[in-house]
């Protein structure tokens, strides 16, 4: 027996599965053997008691999980931190061992009521250089890590948890003497493992494999070199010897019933400090300010799921609700990260759902950091999204032009005027300022419109409700809204890709540009190739597009006109000179709508007009979009991304495409005007033209 060592436990006096709150207990409770039980606490006990002082804390009658005194309190001199229970259930037990700290000598600290932390299960010493590993995610919040790390004047290390069936620390991870540890991975998060791979050289590191994992070969007891722990395999046996420790091994099957082992029957009352106090900042916390229809457009629960799913914590300060239909709401909340990097990942994507630091003393300036290489951006260089976006330099607000997704903000000044502009890291040039980190950063996410669904989305012909009718109901809106757009002098850029043709939908686009709704049009060098092709030789990819059938020959159709085209030198002269005579590219040319054809690795030909230069393509695209009200996407996804990378937010979006997982996908780019539609394109084109003819005749007959 090491006298230096006391360990506390609780007798199972009362012990039972009496209800659910971790995935061990689901089907077991009122399953557990109390004289099963006993037998495995008594000779848990005498095996530690071989090994260290046992000291005992009388059991409470209601209270079955007082046996699990790991989660009494969190103890390192005479210092012990009581544990606030996330669950009810085990809230009655925390004056029990309130009062047994006290008359042992204890100075009790007492976390806020609000603030769970339950004990030595979620806080574990590390037995090489004396800081406090700390697990969050499901029992224990984060902020309660900076707590401790003051009390306890120790630096503390926060893990993540992200396996429900591991919702202690001491279920996965086990600190042992020299510096060892036994741990399972796949219960962390990637930022968790990658600190655990930096604190602890590989060769200390014990993996212990999932079949040893979920029986809770880490919520062992470790004095010495032994280490006390349920029935493990042979091969974690082998790997913990070659190590240098000792097992004892005994059955707690019981108590497995209830999501606990040798380590959560026990708390080990003498934890010595370990050299000189070193407080650290383990936590990064903030405040933000979310506003806007936050219940009803989901802004807070998406907020909140992603503070979580990023590794950190939230708590809502204060939420105003707006009493009626057109009101919006505000919320602010505290954001914790356990890291600096953490916290910038967390905030660079909440700024995209249009939080706010909640105080201007909280506000920054922007950092900046100077270009040094051509087209190179500083590290952690701030990423654009589509939302109108302002920057703080020099305490004032500077809004960002030529908003677009996925580019970085490059800060100029003239004559004493500063300005902000999106870029492209190509264009980025040597000398400009841009914008780093997350600080000193605002969008704007607020929409006129209350949501009236969660998701744009239609079907044709699909199950339930008739979907054709539901297509008819968005194509009156869309017509709708074209014909407004037309009237008003506005724009709409078209990006279509081959598939218009194929589906019979090139006369409805051609009908379109013809009668002035259609101002650009975008795409590849397919879609002017087939077009052209149904206009002079009536195929579409070698089929008859009146009869439906592949024509003798048809394979070397489009490559005759792509051929005669470059003859001519351009559309335009193709046009011009009677070769084309219909179809989507003779009504650009007709009706100098401007259009742009980017090249791809796949392209016959191609035409003279296809840019086959990425770079200039992409900048004609950007150029082309400037200034526009609508884009129709018709079955090109590619095309249609990234025209979408390009477009700030407040464009309205129509995704048109048969494949429901292409829409989906661009229909989710971030564009909160965004509506899909899934659907064959060429009956899409076919129903918004008639729509149109319909509003016409109405117009007409109102005139």
């Amino acid at each position: 027996m090491t006298d230096q060592t006391r360990i506390l436990m609780c007798s199972p006096d009362h012990y039972d599965v009496d209800y659910v709150i971790n995935p061990w207990m689901e089907g077991n409770v009122h399953k557990s053997s109390q004289a099963k039980a006993v037998e495995q606490w008594q000779a848990l006990h005498h095996i530690i008691k071989d090994h260290a002082t046992v000291e005992l804390v009388p059991p409470a009658k209601g209270w079955p999980d007082m046996v699990f005194t790991a989660n009494a309190g969190l103890v390192l001199g005479k210092k012990a931190i009581l544990s606030r229970f996330y669950h009810p259930e085990r809230q009655g037990e925390e004056p029990y061992f309130k009062a047994w700290f006290a008359e042992h000598g204890f100075q009790v600290y007492e976390l806020p009521q609000d603030l769970p932390f339950e004990g030595a299960g979620d806080a574990l010493f590390d037995r090489g250089t004396g800081a406090l590993w700390a697990g969050y995610g499901f029992r224990s919040e984060l902020d309660s890590h900076a707590y401790i790390a003051q009390w306890l004047d120790i630096e503390v290390l926060s893990l993540r948890l992200i396996d429900p069936r591991f919702y202690h620390l001491d279920t996965c991870f086990c600190p042992l003497d020299g510096g060892y540890v036994l741990y399972y991975p796949p219960a962390f998060d990637t930022y968790s493992n990658a600190l655990i791979e930096k604190r602890i050289p590989e060769e200390k590191r014990i993996v212990v494999p999932e079949p040893d994992a979920v029986n809770f070969a880490c919520n062992a007891v470790n004095v010495g070199d032994v280490i006390i722990m349920n029935k493990i395999s042979a091969e974690l046996e082998k790997m913990i010897h070659a190590k240098g420790f000792k097992t004892r091994q005994t059955s707690l099957t019981e108590f497995l019933k209830a999501g606990g082992a040798a380590k959560c029957l026990t708390l080990k009352t003498t934890e010595p400090i370990q050299g000189e106090p070193h407080a650290n900042q383990p936590v990064d916390s903030r405040i933000i300010h979310l506003e806007g229809h936050l219940l009803d457009a989901g802004i807070l629960n998406a907020a909140l799921d992603l503070i979580a799913e990023q590794g950190g914590s939230a708590k809502v300060l204060n939420f105003n609700l707006g009493l009626e239909r057109k009101n919006t709401s505000s919320a602010n909340v505290r954001v914790s990260a356990p890291s600096t990097l953490v916290m910038e990942d967390i905030m660079s994507q909440l700024i995209e759902l249009g939080a706010v630091n909640t105080s201007d003393e909280d506000v920054t300036d922007a950092e900046l950091e100077v270009v040094r290489y051509v087209g190179v951006a500083p590290d952690d260089f701030y990423v654009t999204n589509i939302y109108p976006t302002e920057v703080r330099v020099r305490g004032q607000w500077i809004k960002v032009s030529h908003q677009r997704m996925d580019g970085a903000i490059a800060i100029t000044e003239n004559n004493g005027q500063i300005s902000a502009r999106c870029r492209l890291l190509r264009d980025l040039q040597v000398g400009e300022k841009v914008v780093v980190g997350v600080d000193g950063i605002r969008t704007n996410h607020k929409s006129n419109a209350r949501p009236t669904q969660e998701k744009k989305e239609f079907s044709f012909m699909g199950a339930g409700v008739s979907s054709e009718r539901r297509v008819e109901l968005v194509v009156e809106q869309i017509a709708w809204e074209l014909q407004k757009i037309r009237e008003q002098g506005g724009k709409v850029v078209v990006t279509a890709g081959p598939v218009v043709i194929h589906t019979g939908g090139g006369q409805h686009l051609s009908s379109l540009i013809r009668q002035g709704y259609v101002h650009t049009l975008l795409g590849g060098n397919a879609i002017a190739v087939h077009d052209m092709e149904q206009s002079v030789l009536g195929t579409s990819l070698g089929v008859d597009m009146n009869k439906g059938v592949p024509v003798r020959g048809g394979h070397r159709h489009h490559l005759k006109v792509i051929n005669t085209v470059r003859r001519y030198g351009s559309i335009a002269n193709a046009v011009e000179q009677g070769f084309i005579t219909k179809g989507v590219m003779y009504e650009c040319v007709k009706k100098n709508v401007p259009f742009c054809l980017a090249g791809s690795i796949r392209d016959d030909g191609p035409l003279p007009d296809t840019e086959m230069d990425l770079i200039k393509a992409q900048t004609e695209y950007s150029r082309l979009l400037e200034g526009t009200n609508m884009v129709l996407m018709l079955s090109t996804m590619l095309h249609s991304i990234g025209v979408g990378n390009m477009t700030p937010a407040g464009v309205k979006m129509v995704c048109v495409d048969i494949n429901p997982a292409v829409v989906t996908k661009l229909s989710d780019r971030g564009s909160v005007e965004s509506t899909g539609v899934v659907t064959d394109v060429g009956l899409f084109l076919s129903l918004l033209t008639q729509q149109l003819d319909r509003l016409n005749k109405e117009a007409a007959v109102t005139v």
